[in-house]
């Protein structure tokens, strides 16, 4: 357990993006889709921060709207230089990838 969380802190950011590039969302259905894809459950306390970190580096953008059965939510999206970022990085990610498999390999 303690090696995945590992992983996720170094990756959730790009995850974050992956689940985005499905279309805009809000946080907790971010959340969801994470947990779906089998990241397991993401706790607001590490999503939130991601999100706003995403945000303040203009990959993510968002906007508050009004809840048809509840509070406002703040919806998330990809800009286009998150889009780019998304691109480069799964392209990056499936080389190292590839070369910890190769590493890994047990003759």
């Amino acid at each position: 357990m303690e090696r995945r969380q590992q992983w996720l802190r170094g990756v959730l950011d790009l995850c974050v993006l992956g689940a985005l590039a499905h279309g805009e969302s809000y946080g907790y259905e971010i959340g969801q889709r994470l947990e779906k894809s089998g990241l397991g459950p993401i706790a607001g306390g590490t999503l939130y921060p991601a999100l706003l970190r995403l945000e303040r580096l203009g990959l993510v953008l968002s906007d508050w709207r009004a809840g048809t059965s509840g509070p406002a939510r703040k919806y998330y999206r990809l800009s286009n230089e998150g889009t780019a970022t998304l691109r480069q990085a799964s392209a990056d990610w499936a080389v190292f990838v590839s070369n910890v498999t190769a590493i890994m390999e047990v003759p």
